[in-house]
């Protein structure tokens, strides 16, 4: 794949990806691109097709996934979620840095393929002050939250594998989490910056 390498973001949901990922994209404007995973979950209010995801059918994406267009996908709460190939080449060919927020499943199938991104896991400093943001959302049920932590355990277990992640993100304090976060990316910035004056 052309373009600058693309980074993997990985960790539970409530470690803080979504507010970093905000925080990168208001100060590097146009160097990072999202790339649209694919879900066959329904759009959440205020959603959009094409922009938050790209909502399909079961049948669609198994049979994109069968003919080998997806780079990784994976199965949470009954819903297949995705990265399709398309989807990454896209932002590349904007000449931007492709951003991957992906589950740790997805983080070994990736492993596998040619992409060779920079993969940085996101991790809160507890199980308890994961629970503790989760709760503060008010977007869960009770049941969906405890399969949203049992699910964040898993992952913070399987995260400590050696040589897994380039980096990991304790993020306890969101202006150092973010400073480190630009540290490992600082590279790719600068060499997708000076690919745009050329």
């Amino acid at each position: 794949m052309q373009g600058p390498r693309p980074v993997v973001l990985s960790g539970p949901s409530g470690a803080g990806k979504s507010t970093l990922l905000k925080k990168l994209l208001k100060d590097y404007e146009n160097i990072f691109g999202f790339s649209v995973s694919h879900t066959t979950r329904q759009p959440r209010p205020g959603e959009v097709n094409g922009k938050d995801y790209h909502f399909v059918t079961r049948e669609e994406m198994q049979k994109e996934i069968d003919a080998g267009e997806f780079i990784e996908h994976a199965e949470f709460s009954g819903n297949m979620y995705g990265t399709s190939k398309a989807a990454v080449q896209a932002v590349q060919a904007q000449n931007q840095i492709c951003v991957l927020d992906i589950d740790i499943q997805g983080v070994k199938n990736i492993k596998k393929t040619e992409l060779n991104p920079i993969y940085i896991s996101v991790q809160p400093p507890s199980i308890e002050i994961l629970e503790k943001r989760l709760r503060d959302r008010k977007t869960e049920t009770e049941e969906s939250l405890l399969k949203r932590l049992s699910a964040a355990r898993v992952d913070l277990e399987l995260s400590k594998e050696p040589g897994l992640f380039d980096l990991v993100i304790i993020n306890d304090d969101l202006e150092k989490a973010y400073s480190q976060l630009k540290e490992v990316l600082l590279e790719e910035i600068k060499k997708t910056e000076e690919s745009r004056k050329s």
